[in-house]
């Protein structure tokens, strides 16, 4: 298909049959005169004053326990990089979508049209009240960092800024089971991330989480090292005592972790790497290298790329709509450590369960846990189970919820009712 086509068919999917891919439902009955008065003055006056008394009691009258706000600023978009707040929004629209048919959450997008960092978070502190949690998303680095840390600190309803957090989540299970695949010991494993932006930092600093000691991290000027005067802070939590040459960075690797953009590292770097080795090509749309080349050159390499038309895609939407979901159902107050790694956990363990028959057909192949199958299916409806559970559970014990009487049982028929 010409990529012309492909685009024509890209605008139609967002025009018709009416502009966009959300609205807003009613979820009571406006039918009469009473339902009217119920719904608006005078009757929506009682919850009002009973919110106005505790504010917790927004969670029993509003839709504010299943409304997550996905809020950016536009300044760095999928591949497109910083093409502004209002040219933002279908992305945007895109990720509510991806919500509600995931976790069933609800979500507004919002675009704040500014780069100031102290701008931006005063303006999403100020509607914060509005949500059960915010979803930050493509927001450039570093501001990243200092806008998702002011909010965290400031707000007490779950933030997440995904770019960040997601790929940590998700690369960290995939990461487990290959491990455990390619009977490797996590703990010894030489890791080369290539990238330093913010998921590469996130990633990074889950992977020491799960027990990695040896990270070695690239930026466009080569090895994160502590020789160099031009790091940031965020850089410097990965910066190895010494200067390496190309060579050594990538000879005897485990795992190399493409977090950049095509070309930012070869075949003849992967060649170098030691026996049966990770190798996860997360550029997209283009990876750094195609999955083609590296199994010719590698064919005991395990890969992953961030395509949804290659086996082991890294997809955010194994983890943003569970990670909320759960988060928010207990009310947690932030999204912490111990919860991604409950999550990447979970995603792992998941994997490695019997495959219901419905994914071998929208895969339209056979799936099975081993080289090509490292993580879980989008589509697999135990997700809002499965990592929702975990995550939720994490923030009770970490005491980032501080709910009471939390039944995990229950909650995890609760989830298991709204798998269809």
């Amino acid at each position: 298909m010409s990529k012309k086509k492909i685009d024509k068919e890209a605008l139609d999917y967002h025009q018709y049959p009416q502009p966009g891919k959300i609205s807003v439902e009613v979820t009571k009955a406006v039918d009469t005169q009473k339902d009217l008065s119920l719904a608006y003055t005078p009757g929506v006056a009682v919850p009002c004053l009973e919110i106005e008394k505790d504010p917790a009691n927004a969670y029993k009258y509003t839709a504010k326990s299943n409304l997550v706000g996905v809020i950016s600023n536009g300044t760095a978009v999928l591949g497109l990089g910083d093409i502004g707040a209002l040219a933002s929004k279908p992305v945007m629209e895109g990720k509510g979508v991806l919500f509600k048919k995931f976790s069933g959450l609800d979500a507004y997008d919002i675009e704040v049209d500014t780069k100031s960092v102290d701008r931006f978070c005063s303006v999403v502190s100020a509607i914060a009240p509005t949500f059960g949690g915010i979803n930050l998303e493509d927001i450039k680095a570093p501001e990243c960092f200092e806008i998702e840390r002011r909010l965290v600190d400031e707000l007490d309803i779950p933030v997440m800024h995904d770019d960040q957090h997601g790929t940590a989540v998700i690369s960290t299970a995939a990461i487990l089971n290959a491990c455990e695949i390619a009977n490797k010991d996590i703990e010894k494993l030489k890791i080369v991330v290539v990238g330093a932006g913010a998921a590469a930092i996130s990633c990074a600093r889950l992977y020491r989480e799960v027990g990695v000691q040896n990270i070695l991290m690239l930026d466009s000027k080569g090895l994160v090292h502590q020789g160099r005067s031009d790091l940031n802070d965020f850089k410097r939590e990965f910066a190895v005592h010494n200067y390496m040459t190309h060579d050594e960075i990538f000879t005897n690797s485990d795992v190399i972790v493409g977090l950049s953009r095509p070309g930012t590292f070869h075949i003849e770097d992967v060649k170098k790497m030691c026996h049966n080795p990770i190798i996860f090509t997360l550029a997209n749309p283009t990876p750094e290298i195609f999955p083609e080349e590296t199994r010719a050159a590698r064919p005991d390499a395990i890969v992953a790329t961030g395509r949804s038309d290659y086996p082991n895609q890294v997809n955010n939407v194994l983890g943003f709509p569970f990670i909320f979901r759960g988060a928010m159902d207990v009310r947690a107050k932030k999204i912490n450590t111990q919860m991604k790694l409950a999550a990447s956990k979970a995603l792992a363990e998941l994997a490695k369960k019997e495959i219901p028959e419905y994914l071998h057909k929208i895969h339209d192949r056979e799936l099975q846990y081993g080289k090509e199958y490292i993580i879980p299916s989008p589509f697999d409806k135990r997700l809002v189970l499965e990592v929702s559970a975990a995550v939720a559970q994490a923030a009770i014990e970490s005491g980032s919820s501080t709910l009471k009487d939390f039944d995990i049982e229950e909650y995890k028929r609760e989830l298991a009712s709204r798998v269809k």
